[in-house]
């Protein structure tokens, strides 16, 4: 089981290699994550996108794209559309966003033609390294669905499932987060927590662990978990913490990189392939995290 970011890395250059499309690649940030991962033998990497400012970009900041192919498509929307149908040809692993707008990149995602549509919600999966914590988190979704149902909710779960997976969680305990870890009929989240619960006992969703409701603390800790009286199998041991909505897990997120700088890496999960989306507020090392972990997960389908 992997338990650091390092060891995403280490364990992506361990993996068969995976080739990495990059929609829009003219992006210094993007751009110089990628150069560096695939020197470090994390991908391979198609770079598509305007080659002119590439490649100025390039001498500006020193990268070596020689051992990149850049394909020339100065139109960003028609970049992300050329980045998914390498994909979904299979003549690349996973696509990346590079400077485009988010809608850019899933509307090519989601394309009825040459996307990479499954008929699932697609969601943000981040895996969160938190000092005093010798495991990795997975938080669901900050990103993505703002305000989702139960049904989609087990999906958003099944989704970091497989994430976890990826990372040798083979049985992930899955913490539902609610305020209480009661079920109070006036709490939504509380309810669907419930819900979900009785849905993995009953095979709803695989390969998994989940109880809940569960308070953030009770979830983490077993000391709290242990003061409050909760007898669970998650508690204080959980892997994926989902989330309620996304205004929750977008705070929680942001502060546990911004107070407890929380080393971090994310992926969109649902899709025929990993989609390796990053903020452009993400850090240099958060994008080439973001990059290793898209290829244990494109690695382990």
């Amino acid at each position: 089981m992997i338990k650091t970011i390092k060891g995403i890395i280490e364990q992506a250059k361990s993996v068969e290699k995976q080739t990495l499309a990059v929609a829009a690649a003219e992006d210094k940030d993007v751009l110089g994550a990628v150069t560096e991962s695939v020197e470090m033998g994390i991908v391979e990497a198609i770079l598509v996108g305007d080659k002119k400012q590439i490649e100025k970009i390039a001498t500006s900041e020193g990268y070596n794209l020689e051992k990149l192919e850049v394909i020339d498509e100065p139109n960003k929307v028609q970049a992300a559309r050329k980045a998914v149908e390498l994909v979904s040809s299979q003549k690349a692993d996973l696509v990346m966003k590079g400077l485009l707008g988010t809608a850019d990149i899933l509307r090519a995602v989601l394309d009825k033609e040459i996307g990479l549509r499954t008929g699932k919600i697609l969601s943000h999966v981040a895996a969160l390294e938190v000092s005093g914590f010798e495991k990795l988190f997975l938080l669901t979704d900050g990103a993505m669905n703002i305000a989702p149902d139960l049904k989609q909710k087990m999906q958003i779960t099944q989704n970091a499932v497989e994430v976890a997976k990826a990372l040798g969680i083979e049985k992930p305990k899955v913490a539902p987060l609610a305020a209480v870890e009661v079920v109070n009929p006036d709490m939504q989240p509380c309810l669907d927590a419930a819900a979900l619960s009785q849905m993995a006992q009953r095979g709803q969703i695989k390969d998994a662990t989940v109880d809940g409701p569960l308070a953030l603390d009770n979830a983490v800790s077993a000391e709290a978990a242990k003061h409050k009286g909760i007898d669970s199998p998650v508690a204080g041991n959980a892997d994926i913490l989902l989330v309620p909505n996304i205004d929750a897990g977008n705070v929680l997120y942001k502060s546990m990189v911004y107070f407890a700088r929380a080393e971090t890496a994310g992926v969109i999960a649902g899709a025929k392939a990993p989609v390796v989306l990053t903020s452009r507020a993400d850090t240099h090392q958060a994008k080439l995290n973001a990059i290793a972990l898209g290829v244990l997960v494109a690695a382990n389908r």
